[in-house]
């Protein structure tokens, strides 16, 4: 499955009401470790179907990341049911992302 762009304006259908757990990447453009983890993410999210796997840039979404409390980048949270229940600061390789969805 490939990572899909999250707005505000599909935060909600996208990832708060999502039936399966979702995967947000926070990230910027000017940031290397968030280039770097790209990748990987899109990577995991053609191995794991059962996860889907959203990118959401917090330079054009500020007030998600604001909404997040995101101060570092990148970012991972990890929701289900449309509550955050986990989260993963920095880049890692693909072996940790992979434990980190369990």
């Amino acid at each position: 499955m490939a990572v899909i762009k999250v707005t505000e304006q599909n935060f909600k259908s996208e990832v708060l009401e999502s039936s399966v757990p979702v995967l947000a990447d926070f990230n910027a453009n000017w940031c290397g470790p968030c280039r770097m983890l790209a990748p990987i993410v899109e990577e995991v999210s053609e191995e794991r179907r059962d996860v889907k796997f959203v990118s959401i840039n917090i330079d054009e979404e500020d007030i998600l990341a604001e909404d997040y409390g995101i101060s570092s980048i990148p970012c991972l949270v990890l929701f289900k049911g449309g509550e955050e229940v986990d989260r993963m600061v920095g880049l890692r390789p693909k072996d940790d992302l992979l434990d980190f969805l369990g």
